[in-house]
């Protein structure tokens, strides 16, 4: 792959009489390269990967036999590091950080479960009570990756 943003005349690369494409971007080593450096496509595709690995993991998490704690650790242990793969190479803009948090605050709320209320009405946990359930080790870890 020839990665520039440049738009050169040639589209074809011929190597030992084989022609190579172009690409926009391509898989390498579970991450995505592509010519225009954003990592916007790289965090959609992470996120999916994450999703995929709630979903198969989907029975463990609605099972009431599994405690949280036991649930919590599954996502410290699985879904996170399919999610933050590489992330020390990452250079994170507002708006990158936004779907992060929005991802892990999902799976979360997912984990947790709802909340009753002492009128007994159930409700959807706080963000402030998501951050307190995993002693405030949110999704800011990446950005502690990449200094360390």
């Amino acid at each position: 792959m020839k990665c520039t943003r440049k738009e050169t005349q040639l589209n074809k690369l011929i190597v030992d009489n084989k022609h190579i494409d172009r690409v926009r971007s391509f898989g390498y080593l579970g991450a995505t390269v592509n010519g225009n450096t954003t990592l916007e496509e790289e965090i959609r595709e992470r996120i999916a990967k994450g999703n995929k690995a709630f979903y198969v993991n989907k029975v463990l998490f609605k099972s009431n036999l599994v405690s949280r704690k036991s649930k919590l650790k599954v996502y410290w242990s699985v879904i996170r590091p399919v999610v933050v793969y590489g992330c020390e190479t990452w250079v994170l803009k507002e708006s990158t950080i936004q779907k992060l948090s929005v991802f892990e605050r999902r799976i979360l709320r997912k984990i947790s479960g709802p909340t009753k209320e002492a009128n007994g009405i159930w409700r959807s946990k706080t963000n402030k009570e998501l951050d307190e359930l995993i002693k405030h080790r949110n999704i800011n870890y990446v950005k502690a990756q990449r200094l360390s």
